[in-house]
């Protein structure tokens, strides 16, 4: 049979059977297989390079730069690290190993002799030992009782309860060197692309998330293709530290988390001003290019919920309570609520698209060991919109959208983008002609944008493609933000429909975007990838007035109040220490511009102001020319 392989832009065609391994394929048609090219994607699912193809005819071919490259890169490296630290604590007991965002860990019992900090360089070393024979990655199936066995030997109770779960028919162990675990994969071809490694960290992890369970040790690591990217990746941990947004909200006086409220954010007042000033600029982009704002209930009843199909999916991620003995649920998302607006009243083709956005408070129930400042948090609210169009509007919303998502992310500095398009998955909802009108709608879309994008064959979700859009930082971190996706469930669920030109009533669709994510965990990265220097008009306080003396006190006051009727953000420094200090102190809390006032700038009705980023000084500028410059620079971007 024929077998196409898509691989940096081109399309190579090659005869197989199909039980030969993918690798052997590449190294015949001459592509790096097993070194640049780690995995690959078939139509639904990561391929190993040592499987056999079986039926499947086109294949993605995966490097290094690809997410899910990493991820089968990471997950290899978890079993290297297993296979390592036990050549060091032979009787320690291996529960689970992942890969994770960044790196990999592996949770296990080590009998009450843990390593410690100073085991890493030992570790380290016997890692790359093993990775630079290299190992190669066999898949074995073997029956439970094969398996139950092996770990009986061993005294693995913990590998023996995960057995035990499983579908017998698929309990496949994979072997590495003389190391075998329990695992599905999937896997890299061998470990030779494996050459840096880093054992981060130790933390305690209860088996199985549950604090009734025995106490383990998991043990972080991360691993790449080069000592280069990894002496990259160790200089980018050490910026991000001084630039955690958790220590920046206190210093800055933003925001704050306490024992009353677990993983709910307090806002403080220079928070809440950053907050507003943020959802303001959206909210007025947003209603400039057609949408209407709406507001729905945080709670509804758990009917509601059954009916979208939240319940049966999401239910131990909701908040639950009674009233008038009745089930009701705190909102996880906002959108079922839009379905009821919708469905007020009945609606023509001619009122489509129908745009509606909402900055909802959401809240899902978050394990505590999870919760990370911003970044995850069990209440936030989310950028949010519902557009409600017909089929053929598909395309031209599309492109709308992504030229919003491209204004959006360059305000903010974003210009790194990455784009990935996940298709049809094998259980879908839906006729296939609407699939392929509405992937092809995406892609058009796409195109037309002139936006660079990925193809995640299968990796949509059931009732509906999406577009999903990763961005950079500037410490060259990813992050997932916004995303617009198709759905064709949820009209069909909550009986949604319009008046067509031939009178008779459609199924609309609707699109589900967001652009920033949630304003919680976006205000978060952007005070990373910022260090906390704001721009002027998204600032909590643009100017700090500093009075020279308390014989100044009454002209900065009369400055401060000049800039509040000029709707700057300001305040003013009472404190008596002296001047340099309280220089030092405003330039610590990033403030953009410094207004120093003394008894000169009082009697000339001037201040004397301190650019503190770009490092320039002017004194003696009027105050009405001074605050009438500001309010020209602090516009927020259109």
């Amino acid at each position: 049979m024929r077998v196409r392989l898509h691989w940096r832009g081109q399309t190579l065609e090659a005869e197989s059977e199909p039980d030969e391994p993918l690798y052997a394929i590449l190294l015949r048609v001459g592509l790096p297989g097993g070194s640049d090219i780690l995995a690959a994607k078939s139509s639904c699912s990561i391929h190993e390079l040592q499987a056999p193809i079986g039926e499947k005819q086109e294949f993605y071919l995966l490097e290094w730069d690809s997410p899910e490259a990493r991820q089968v890169f990471w997950h290899s490296s978890a079993h290297l690290l297993a296979e390592a630290i036990l050549s060091f604590w032979p009787n320690a007991k291996l529960t689970i190993g992942p890969p994770i965002e960044n790196g990999f860990y592996y949770d296990i019992d080590f009998e009450g002799n843990p390593p410690s900090p100073e085991d890493f360089p030992r570790i380290e070393a016997k890692f790359l030992e093993l990775a630079s024979k290299p190992e190669y990655f066999v898949r074995k199936k073997v029956s439970a009782s094969e398996a139950i066995a092996y770990y009986e030997q061993q005294g693995n109770r913990y590998k023996i309860e995960l057995i035990q779960e499983l579908p017998p028919d698929e309990i496949t162990f994979y072997e590495s060197g003389g190391f075998v675990d329990l695992c599905k994969g999937p896997h890299l071809w061998h470990s030779g692309p494996i050459r840096a490694v880093k054992v981060l960290s130790l933390a305690g992890a209860y088996w199985r998330g549950d604090s009734r369970n025995p106490q383990l040790t998991r043990v972080y690591g991360i691993s790449f293709p080069n000592p280069a990217l990894l002496e990259e990746y160790l200089h980018t941990l050490e910026e991000a530290a001084r630039r955690d947004h958790r220590l920046l909200g206190r210093q800055l006086d933003l925001f704050s988390f306490h024992e009353e409220g677990p993983g709910f954010p307090f806002w403080h007042p220079k928070g809440m001003r950053l907050l507003n000033v943020l959802q303001e600029w959206l909210r007025g982009k947003l209603l400039r290019r057609g949408y209407e704002e709406i507001k729905t209930p945080i709670i509804l009843t758990q009917r509601l919920w059954e009916q979208s199909g939240h319940y049966d999916n999401y239910r131990e991620n909701m908040y639950f309570t009674h009233i008038d003995e009745q089930p009701y649920a705190v909102k996880p998302m906002n959108c079922p609520g839009s379905t009821i607006i919708y469905r007020t009243r009945l609606r023509s083709y001619r009122e489509l698209p129908l745009r509606l956005f909402e900055f909802g408070l959401v809240h899902r129930h978050e394990l505590s060991g999870v919760l990370t400042g911003l970044f995850r948090v069990r209440a936030f609210t989310q950028d949010d919109a519902h557009i409600y169009c017909t089929p053929d509007q598909i395309e031209s919303e599309i492109l709308a959208l992504l030229e919003l998502v491209r204004e959006v992310y360059e305000t903010f500095g974003f210009q790194e983008r990455e784009i990935y398009l996940s298709t049809r998955p094998k259980k879908y909802i839906g006729s296939l002609e609407l699939w392929s009108q509405a992937e092809g709608a995406l892609e058009a879309a796409l195109r037309m944008a002139s936006f660079q994008y990925q193809v995640n064959p299968g990796e949509g979700a059931f009732y509906g493609p999406k577009i999903d859009f990763v961005i950079k930082d500037s410490l060259q971190r990813r992050w997932q933000l916004g995303t617009i996706q198709l759905d064709f469930s949820m009209p069909q669920r909550f009986g949604l429909s319009y008046v067509g030109p031939d009178g008779a009533p459609h199924t609309p669709v609707m699109i589900h975007r967001a652009l920033l994510g949630s304003f919680e965990r976006f205000i978060g990265i952007l005070l990373e990838h910022t260090g906390g220097e704001l721009p002027l008009w998204l600032a909590p306080v643009q100017i700090k007035v500093l009075p020279v003396s308390e014989k100044s006190f009454d002209y900065a006051r009369q400055v401060s109040t000049a800039l509040q009727a000029a709707n700057l953000r300001c305040e003013v420094d009472w404190s008596s220490e002296k001047l340099g200090k309280k220089i030092r102190e405003a330039e610590q809390e990033k403030v953009p511009l410094i207004w120093v006032v003394g008894a000169r700038e009082a009697e000339t009705q001037t201040v004397s102001i301190r650019n503190r980023r770009e490092r320039t000084q002017q004194e003696g500028i009027p105050l009405e020319e001074a605050i009438h410059t500001v309010r020209t620079f602090a516009q927020p971007p259109s």
